[in-house]
């Protein structure tokens, strides 16, 4: 018997410390019109942009984490900031903490996918030490990854 394929609306990610960071916290992703909104709150971080990125596997096994790849890129185009022309499907651009460590990300972007052959599900989000420069290939120079989580499906009923 073949399992009904589901159709995603509602995607979740907790993101874990990487190193001797103490970066934590929970981004969802919901398909909406015009795209997928993506809305983040993060904690300890440094005051300042960090670099906020979907990378290609949704590894976060190594404490530097480096296992999750590069910036998930199925067209192969050049990195850019998320309202670029061209860009990698997961360039984010920055999230802002403020002097306590915190940060809120909150945005409709038009080339995340929760379904088909680019969809984020199974895939990482990375937190990078430093801001990301929208420009230098291939990936923003946003340095160290400070934290990582894996995006999985969530339950609809659970959404806010």
């Amino acid at each position: 018997m073949q399992a009904l394929a589901m159709k995603v609306a509602f995607a979740v990610c907790m993101i874990h410390p990487l190193g001797d960071s103490n970066v934590k916290g929970k981004v969802t992703f919901t398909q909406v019109e015009g795209g997928v909104r993506v809305q983040a709150e993060l904690t300890g971080l440094t005051p300042g942009e960090h670099g906020f990125h979907v990378h290609q596997y949704g590894d976060c096994a190594a404490m530097d984490g480096k296992c999750a790849g590069g910036h998930f890129n199925p067209t192969g185009a050049p990195h850019g900031g998320p309202e670029s022309a061209e860009r990698h499907v997961g360039d984010l651009g920055n999230i802002t903490a403020d002097a306590s460590g915190k940060a809120v990300y909150d945005r409709v972007d038009k080339l995340l996918a929760l379904n088909g052959p680019h969809s984020i599900i199974g895939r990482s989000i990375i937190v990078h030490a430093g801001r990301d420069d929208l420009t230098s290939q291939p990936s923003g120079d946003a340095g160290a990854r400070v934290g990582c989580g894996v995006i999985g499906i969530a339950d609809p009923s659970m959404q806010k």
